[in-house]
């Protein structure tokens, strides 16, 4: 029984010995092949060090590749607190060079840290700091690459583009929106150290940063370039509260260009308010946007044949009763009788309140929320607002009609061009969007693409295009002529709102507004301005911001390349105070003596010798003004 006992502890010792031994089997086995990796890390990381390179953010384009937005390669300040030998002394001179606080500058290199970055004032350093640092030749002391946003255009897009901080984060317009696909991934030099942070003589390890994705959009920069100088122009000449113009492709949704007074230089944005930096007024203002609105009420009107444009007539007699309230005509004594076509191209508010009488609330609001008022639109842009609309519960009479003409609702800029290019590209809403394509910073090549979003179908293609021919008659013969362009196809609407200040109408303050576009058969741009509150001038949306649109459309018409066509075309009624245009003859293949009585009351000029002509500049079947030079090349 005994020799059995100790059997028996000897097999339960043996046993705990044998599990043991599996124990620290597995164990090793654990550390050496499970977490090798983790822990050879660990390891590593307690002798080991880097030192920062910040990634290029990726660069913003515009529609045709050029930049932006992009990189520029600093230096930047970091320490290593335990290779600094004389600290009093490093910081000291540190603190010279750098001319900061020499008390900060001992706490950055007397820190119990591996690396110590010195901020803010050894961030994205000029050479000349970065090179007297480095002919200090401190142990410890290291000079690192960092990559700093630049902007080569300053001011030019700046509340769409937006700013970047010191640590390269988006912080307002494409740079917010966009900034995780901006972003790059940071890379690093990796070298080693010893217990006391002293600098090994072995091989560093160079960790390349990754570049952010480039973001291309669908701005025309030399259209861009043209809107910014009208703005400057306007700020110059009338000295407005704010000033907005946009330009979109009305059959797409993309925008071409768009800026607003004040703004600001986004290379320099610490300089500037709040406010003005972080209001993108073409997407963020709202107000009251007067007779542009008249064309949701007009287009409504039309697509469900309330009106017929050329027979149904109104007469004016300067004002219309709507349950005991007085609306007036801007034109006093009214515009007498007239067509419905003649109602839009005068602008006529009493006008505009029947044809909303004849829409009813129901059916105006339907067409007017279709459209995308009260509501945002969802462009890629931070900061958009939705603008106010009255509650249809609550709309009585005098509501009904003041929404007709655009007073009591609020809109913002984006929201307008949106709606308003629903009515004239055959009757869809797009959604606005800004970004074309996303691309891989390395090839260029397309990562991601955005196309046109349809939103929906508001009115019928027969519709648009009689919306088309009232808008291009309004700039041939009414409120618009300010913005008619020799052969050029123009539609437009003028726009005066007066401004509301604690519920009550300013008195000679008003939003001035112009919304056009061309050809108006086949819209390639549309263009909208508003000025808010110009000075020394008579205050009408026709005299001041029409001009302006003519200006931007004209560069357009340049920029993008739209042929003249007369096919069609409204003619204007001169007065005697325009410049007259007429209707150039052919005179190619004619004799000299022919083509000089044919061409009597112009300026010519002969090319060459002979009789006969066989070319003519300008080309023949364009309006120019007249007594204007034509050259005859002579055979």
């Amino acid at each position: 029984m005994f020799h059995n006992l100790i059997h028996t502890r000897m097999r339960f010792v043996f046993l705990i010995v044998l599990l043991v031994l599996l124990v620290i089997i597995f164990k090793v086995f654990y550390i050496q092949v499970i977490s090798y990796d983790k822990l050879s890390n660990l390891a590593e990381s307690l002798w080991s060090r880097e030192l920062p390179i910040t990634a290029d953010r990726g660069e913003i384009l515009d529609r045709n590749g050029k930049k932006l937005a992009t990189n520029i390669t600093t230096t930047s300040l970091v320490v290593i607190p335990n290779q600094i030998k004389n600290k009093e002394d490093a910081a000291k001179k540190l603190s010279t060079i750098l001319n900061s606080d020499f008390n900060d500058m001992l706490k950055h290199v007397s820190k119990k840290t591996s690396i110590e970055r010195v901020h803010p004032e050894g961030r994205q350093l000029d050479y000349d700091t970065a090179q007297k640092i480095n002919d200090l030749n401190i142990d410890g002391v290291y000079l690192v690459k960092e990559s700093k946003r630049y902007y080569p255009y300053g001011s030019v897009l700046s509340h769409v583009l937006g700013y970047v901080g010191i640590d390269n984060q988006g912080l307002s317009g494409l740079e917010l929106y966009y900034d995780s696909y901006l972003t790059g991934s940071n890379g690093a030099i990796k070298y080693f150290s010893d217990g006391k942070g002293n600098r090994l003589e072995l091989s560093e390890v160079y960790e390349a940063p990754t570049s952010g994705i480039n973001i291309e959009l669908t701005i025309d920069l030399d259209l861009q370039l043209a809107v910014e100088r009208e703005l400057d122009n306007v700020m110059d000449m009338y000295n407005p509260e704010h000033a907005i113009i946009m330009a979109m492709n009305p059959k797409t949704g993309e925008i071409l260009a768009m800026s607003s007074r004040p703004n600001f230089d986004s290379n320099n944005y610490k300089n500037y308010s709040t406010e003005t930096i972080n209001r993108n007024l073409p997407i963020w203002m709202t107000y009251e946007p007067g007779s542009t609105f008249k064309i949701a009420t007009l287009s409504a009107a039309v697509n469900e044949k309330a009106v017929n444009l050329f027979e149904d007539q109104y007469y004016d007699g300067g004002s219309i009763n709507v349950d005991g309230a007085r609306i007036k005509c801007w034109k006093a004594g009214g515009h007498g009788q007239e067509t419905y076509l003649q109602v839009v191209e005068n602008s006529c508010n009493p006008g505009f309140v029947t044809l909303g009488q004849k829409l009813g609330k129901e059916k105006l609001m339907e067409y007017i929320t279709n459209f995308g008022y009260g509501k945002k639109t969802g462009v890629d842009l931070n900061g958009e607002s939705s603008g106010i609309l009255f509650n249809i519960d609550k709309m009585g009479p005098v509501e009904l009609a003041t929404t007709s003409f655009g007073q009591g609702i609020s809109v913002t800029p984006i929201q307008q061009v949106t709606a308003v290019s629903s009515s004239i590209n055959g009757g869809t809403l797009y959604k606005p969007y800004i970004v074309s394509s996303m691309l891989e910073p390395e090839t260029n090549n397309i990562i991601k693409k955005n196309e046109p979003t349809k939103v929906r179908q508001v009115i019928s293609k027969e519709s648009s295009e009689l919306v088309r021919y009232a808008l291009e008659s309004v700039v041939a013969n009414g409120t618009g002529k300010n913005a008619y362009i020799e052969n050029y196809r123009v539609g437009g609407k003028t726009g005066t709102a007066q401004k509301v200040n604690e519920g009550k109408y300013m008195v000679g303050n008003y939003i001035l507004s112009f919304i056009g576009f061309t050809p108006a058969d086949d819209p390639e741009i549309i263009v909208y301005v508003a000025i808010d509150n110009p000075k020394g001038i008579t205050q009408y949306g026709g005299t001041v911001s029409a001009p302006i649109a003519k200006n931007v459309l004209k560069s357009a018409i340049n920029i993008l390349g739209i042929k003249p066509s007369n096919d069609g075309m409204i003619r204007t009624e001169y007065t005697w105070l325009d410049t007259k245009y007429v209707l150039l003859p052919n005179v190619v293949g004619m004799s000299k003596a022919e083509a000089k009585k044919t061409l009597k009351g112009f300026n010519i000029e002969y090319s060459g010798n002979g009789e006969t002509v066989i070319y003519q500049s300008p080309q023949a079947n364009y309006f120019v003004k007249e007594g204007s030079a034509v050259v005859l090349m002579l055979k």
